[in-house]
């Protein structure tokens, strides 16, 4: 097996990225404090296709070097929008239909494995701060809380491979369902 060259990984050009379609997929980032954070939650959105990243209440905005450092470049190629206040956000996805999805450790909370996607769904996916996680008043006015099981000692992920896993795991559930 032979490992690929930076050339042979048929790269989207920009313009190519932004005319694509996008997976039904939003990001919403609530209150993250950690520029690396943002930024590699930019590449995973960029790695996915994903619609939109919305950057709410202290989450910092591009242009930034710190986050340019992990983002790569991706913060030219995802669309994203900054909102003070993050509830203003979820009241205005709800109204155009989209099942608002806070992740997070709750009660009654869907594990990540069994959460089932739904034809034609729009998914916002809202990821929390790095100490206090998402807020309570988010949690309360979403559709459905989603859980990352973990088994070890901390059950504590960094948001950044937080975003990874799930929307890996949701973008693989849409993918299958398009291919039904």
């Amino acid at each position: 097996m032979r490992k690929l060259k930076n050339s042979e990984l048929d790269r989207l050009s920009v313009d190519a990225f932004k005319n694509a379609e996008k997976t039904p997929i939003i990001i919403v980032l609530d209150n993250i404090r950690s520029l690396n954070n943002i930024g590699s939650v930019f590449r995973t959105s960029d790695a996915f296709l994903i619609e939109k990243i919305y950057l709410c209440g202290i989450t910092a905005t591009p242009p930034n070097k710190d986050i340019h450092k992990t983002a790569l470049g991706s913060t030219e190629t995802v669309t994203w929008e900054y909102a003070k206040n993050t509830l203003d956000v979820i009241e205005k996805l709800k109204t155009e239909n989209i099942s608002v999805c806070a992740i997070e450790q709750a009660e009654n909370a869907t594990m990540l494995n069994n959460f089932k996607v739904k034809p034609n769904t729009k998914y916002a996916l809202v990821f929390g701060n790095e100490v206090k996680g998402v807020q309570q008043s988010i949690v309360n006015q979403s559709d459905v809380v989603i859980e990352i099981p973990q088994y070890g000692t901390k059950h504590s992920l960094n948001i950044s491979v937080s975003c990874g896993v799930v929307v890996w795991d949701v973008f693989s559930k849409l993918q299958l369902l398009a291919n039904v």
